[in-house]
């Protein structure tokens, strides 16, 4: 069976002030992330301007072993140190296989079984990906943007990837919970 990897999901809440420190320090703990064994991506979601100030931090490693690696490294722990004057709670984080990350909730603690995640998340995806295309594409025609399938499809799954992770998702895992956790 394929390995299907595994998230770390990081929220760090920065003080009022701090915003730049903590940009300069994301710029130089990134690179080390990114050469560590087993290291396949990551992604920063920025606080609001002015509004909020939470930085969440999304990495996937290979396997569950090198991200703990990652996260238990004296690297890390030094960086962490390094930034915990900017941060207005401790550094929190989650880890979890695959795409349980999607499936998180506060209430809950367990993640649903595998067969569960995979209906709830192709009966979210199926849909997503049937109306984002009939919207987007002509909106881009409209726009004079010429037909391209790589570019539409890349931009196509991006929206649905960004709808599944910060729209869909948190609601429909609330309104489907008493089955997917049961």
């Amino acid at each position: 069976m394929e390995n299907p990897g595994a998230s770390v999901v990081i929220t760090h809440h920065i003080l009022n002030d701090k915003q730049a420190d903590y940009e300069k320090w994301l710029s130089e703990i990134v690179p080390i992330t990114k050469h560590s064994a087993g290291f396949i991506d990551l992604q920063i979601v920025r606080p609001i301007p002015d509004l909020t100030y939470v930085y969440t931090v999304i990495i996937r490693f290979d396997t569950i072993e090198n991200l703990r690696n990652w996260m238990e490294s004296d690297s890390r722990k030094r960086m962490i140190e390094k930034a915990n004057p900017l941060f207005r709670k401790n550094d929190n984080y989650k880890i979890k296989s695959g795409l349980d990350f999607l499936f998180e909730s506060e209430s809950e603690t367990k993640v649903p079984v595998r067969w569960k995640q995979f209906l709830v998340t192709w009966s979210a995806i199926y849909p997503l990906s049937i109306l984002v295309p009939l919207v987007s594409i002509p909106l881009l025609r409209f726009l004079k943007i010429p037909a391209f399938h790589y570019s539409d499809a890349l931009l196509n799954s991006g929206i649905i990837v960004f709808l599944m992770v910060f729209l869909v998702m948190p609601n429909y895992t609330k309104l489907i919970r008493k089955w997917l956790y049961k």
